[in-house]
């Protein structure tokens, strides 16, 4: 029986990934907020459900999405930068959590980010405790903790590193820019590939209830990287002054893809 799966989230990551699965033979839900993007995806072969989670309510059938659904990939970005409205990131995944406990879903991906370690100094592993200095790592931390202590449930955590893909790489944003710190510290990036790998072989192998760090495992500097991409785009060079202090590295999943790197995307 052809397994299916269920894609809270269906954006930069979510969108290719379903698009992926679909092509290796599986069916798939996804969801999205708007009634343009519905269309896309059921465009694409995705069963579309148009569903919006907020801190009170999930609007939208969420019982008819999570029907039948063997593995859920929750891909929901918290949103918690910048000066716009902000949202509680942890009371919507509450939400979620109650919608999910009422379905027969057992198998959680659940998308986090290397930011819940925060500024740790030195080599970070799945092992290493969190330690979020921002509001989104904070309520990243929360929400992998009230699904990963729900021991009727089979959740794999996967911190990703900073997503660098199609229409999405840091130094477009850096270009230009002077005097910024931190030019000796390591890059800890993954490509939208990547991503998708990392998820299928979750998926293939039922390799469930584990953490895993999903970073590239070649580090350069940041003044290295981001020099040489600046080159390439035929853009402007960010500046960096004398090195910051965090110098994390945070090493890759090697030992769940037995450390396969051809599976990986170069970064460069």
């Amino acid at each position: 029986m052809t397994k299916k799966i269920g894609v809270i989230g269906c954006g930069w990551l979510g969108l290719p990934l379903a698009e992926n699965l679909i092509a290796n033979g599986y069916t798939v839900n996804g969801t999205s907020t708007s009634n343009e993007k519905i269309t896309v995806l059921k465009e694409k072969g995705i069963t579309p459900f148009k569903i919006a989670l907020s801190k009170k309510e999930i609007k939208g059938d969420i019982h008819a999405f999570l029907d039948s659904v063997s593995v859920l990939v929750i891909n929901i970005p918290p949103k918690l930068r910048g000066n716009g409205p902000k949202e509680s990131y942890i009371a919507k995944i509450k939400l979620l959590h109650k919608a999910i406990k009422k379905s027969a879903v057992k198998n959680i991906i659940f998308a986090s980010s290397t930011a819940v370690y925060g500024d740790i100094e030195g080599t970070v592993t799945e092992k290493t405790a969190p330690q979020p200095n921002t509001e989104s790592g904070t309520q990243l931390v929360q929400c992998e903790d009230l699904l990963k202590n729900d021991k009727a449930l089979n959740t794999t955590i996967i911190r990703f590193g900073g997503l660098i893909g199609p229409n999405r790489h840091p130094v477009t944003m850096l270009s230009g820019r002077e005097n910024l710190s931190g030019g000796d510290a390591p890059v800890n990036l993954i490509h939208l590939d990547d991503c998708i790998g990392i998820i299928k072989r979750v998926i293939e192998h039922d390799h469930y209830n584990d953490v895993l760090n999903a970073v590239y495992p070649e580090h350069p500097t940041k003044k290295e990287y981001y020099t040489l991409q600046a080159e390439k785009r035929g853009i402007p060079a960010p500046k960096y002054t004398a090195t910051g202090k965090n110098q994390k590295i945070v090493t890759f999943c090697s030992i769940f893809l037995i450390n396969d790197y051809s599976l990986l995307t170069s970064i460069n």
